[in-house]
């Protein structure tokens, strides 16, 4: 079989989406309506006259010499399983013609998994200091994956800690499906956390926490100032409340029930919100905020199961907590994310990360030269 990849619309971007059990959400047409400040592009792999596989190309341009980066961030969406050598060809050739100095892709497709048990383990265990030291479940495509692009000339962009430029190469999520298919119930997921979780899930709905969803609009505002609190009392860097009105409005438009706000109040007040985003049968908690005050009121692990159940009841696949680092160091201050998402179940996820083909390469080490000078 042999592909050519060509632009395609919006409107068949989405229509391709809509036919496959699900893709990232940065992978979907709206998504370029949140990054602006990237010149995009959705790209279709045809055979014939059939569409095969998308891409949403995201382009950074250096400035004055009009070279693009060009990224698909978690994506593309192709068949990994299959022959790259036929699908990779034709990408490289358009984006060549197109002026990119360099292609960075991130493949969705997991390398090695670990269940909540070994990760537990791995904590209590003083010579384990990361993921990678425990012989996690092995992924026969992602192996596979990982040798083409290596022995392709690609190079890997993935950091010690797991967090680079863009995507997390490590995740945690809860499996919501059963290894025959089946469905599990709300019972078995429950089941499946720790203790501890189950105890603050309860404590939560005795103390009288009301959970509620929006689309928006005021609640918004109400999240991103418990949101900058969260950042200033965590040490990081907020985005700004004109970038969740984008990602709402653009993720809204393109399908409503696209992005969800979660909202946990305790007579009254607001102690714990989060962003929730389902494209088919994978969700994702994608942006949390919690108040200093009222911690003990659970709010934060109530809106968690409350994302769960409703993942459930849509027919997910999975729930994905998003990124983690492969620390488990009692000595790093990074463990506590992954001992807070270890509680729920499920397993973490290490996927083939990042990975950069140079075409000019003169312009791509002057430009990683840049990067790594302002910090990426």
């Amino acid at each position: 079989m042999t592909f050519t990849v060509r632009p395609i619309s919006p409107a068949e971007h989405l229509d391709h989406v809509r036919s496959q059990r699900s893709v990232s959400f940065l992978q979907t047409p709206a998504w370029a309506e949140v990054k602006t400040e990237w010149r995009s592009e959705s790209l279709g792999w045809y055979a014939g006259g059939r569409l095969a596989g998308t891409g949403l190309v995201l382009h950074r341009p250096v400035p004055r010499l009009g070279y693009t980066l060009a990224y698909l961030p978690w994506g593309p969406d192709i068949d990994w399983a299959g022959a790259l050598t036929v699908w990779f060809p034709p990408l490289v050739s358009y984006l060549r013609s197109q002026g990119a100095f360099a292609i960075r892709v991130a493949p969705p497709v997991p390398t090695h998994t670990w269940d909540a048990a070994q990760v537990k383990e791995g904590v209590a265990d003083p010579d384990v200091l990361r993921l990678t030291d425990l012989p996690g479940q092995p992924d026969p495509v992602g192996t596979e994956v990982t040798r083409f692009l290596r022995e392709s000339g690609w190079i890997p962009q993935n950091p010690e800690d797991g967090f680079g430029a863009g995507q997390p190469q490590f995740t945690y999520e809860i499996p919501l499906r059963h290894p025959d298919g089946t469905a599990r119930s709300e019972d078995d997921v429950l089941a499946g956390m720790n203790q501890l979780w189950r105890r603050n899930i309860k404590r939560a709905a005795k103390a009288g926490v009301e959970v509620t969803t929006s689309a928006g609009g005021e609640d918004l505002k109400a999240f991103h100032d418990l949101y900058v609190h969260t950042a200033e009392r965590d040490h990081f860097t907020p985005r700004p409340l004109a970038y969740f009105d984008k990602m709402f409005a653009a993720l809204s438009a393109e399908d409503p029930g696209r992005i969800t706000l979660y909202l946990a109040r305790h007579d009254g007040d607001l102690v714990a919100a989060t962003i929730y985003v389902r494209v088919g049968t994978h969700a994702w908690y994608v942006y949390g905020a919690s108040s200093t005050e009222k911690r003990d009121v659970r709010g934060s692990n109530a809106l968690q199961w409350a994302m769960i159940r409703d993942s459930l009841a849509a027919g997910c696949d999975v729930y994905d907590l998003r990124g983690i680092t492969p620390t488990l160091s009692a000595d790093d201050p990074h463990v506590g994310l992954i001992q807070f998402k270890v509680g729920t179940g499920g397993q973490a996820v290490r996927y083939v990360g990042e990975w950069d083909l140079p075409l000019r390469p003169i312009l791509y080490r002057a430009f990683d030269l840049y990067m790594t000078r302002r910090g990426r």
